[in-house]
């Protein structure tokens, strides 16, 4: 574990004072569940206070470099910025996943590659940092980790979510029809797997696996629309 722990720390650029927080944060409820007896506790409660501290530094640098916006549009890319695509973009740039604790089930099933995990996963290690070091440590983090994504989203080149921009690209042809099947379905009913494919008219062009109907839709849209651009190229 101890390894483990500096190769994160040296990813994050941080070195944690309570190496607790950040254990906390990379720890999935499948994990804490299934390992009782450790009394782990999963990274839930640091996710929800993540979100909060994560909106708040957002909010502060558009507000603070985008003095010709209104509240409206702030509110917009702020929203791009801070949504489930774009955190699961900024933590697998980090490869935060291979650094996760799962539960045997979550680990066969693709858990270090889920979008919404890893989402819920930066969100944490934002609290982690924070209740470690304070706003500062977390300010620097999430500027610098997520230039890129803050910019695209200001010059509005970044999408709120992927089947809202397949269904702006598709939009450009008239009689266009694009549709979500969910065509199959694992697991128990606490633990399911849902599997979607997207069709453009008569035709598959995208197949996405998730743990909610939204999140496998999300998935085969950006796999529809990767091919889309792809064939555009």
């Amino acid at each position: 574990m101890e390894n483990i722990i500096r190769q994160i720390e040296t990813r994050l650029n941080y070195a944690f004072t309570d190496k607790n927080y950040l254990i906390r944060a990379l720890t999935h409820s499948s994990y804490a569940n299934e390992n009782k007896k450790k009394r782990m506790k999963n990274n839930e409660r640091l996710e929800f206070l993540g979100d909060s501290v994560l909106g708040l530094v957002i909010s502060e640098y558009l507000y603070n470099n985008n003095i010709n916006l209104e509240e409206g549009q702030l509110t917009k890319i702020r929203a791009k910025i801070v949504c489930e695509s774009s955190l699961g973009e900024a933590s697998r740039a980090l490869n935060i996943g291979e650094y996760m604790y799962f539960g045997r089930g979550e680990e066969l099933t693709g858990g270090r590659e889920r979008t919404s995990i890893l989402s819920d996963a930066f969100e944490a290690i934002v609290a982690a940092m924070y209740l470690d070091g304070g706003i500062e440590v977390v300010r620097k983090f999430v500027l610098d980790h997520m230039n890129e994504i803050i910019e695209n989203a200001t010059q509005g080149r970044l999408f709120a979510d992927y089947k809202t921009q397949l269904q702006e690209e598709i939009q450009v042809k008239k009689g266009n029809r694009i549709r979500y099947e969910i065509f199959k379905e694992e697991g128990p009913d606490h633990s399911k797997l849902f599997f979607t494919h997207v069709k453009l008219n008569d035709d598959i062009i995208g197949i996405g696996s998730g743990r909610s109907k939204k999140e496998s839709e999300q998935e085969a849209a950006k796999e529809g629309l990767k091919r889309l651009l792809n064939n555009e190229n």
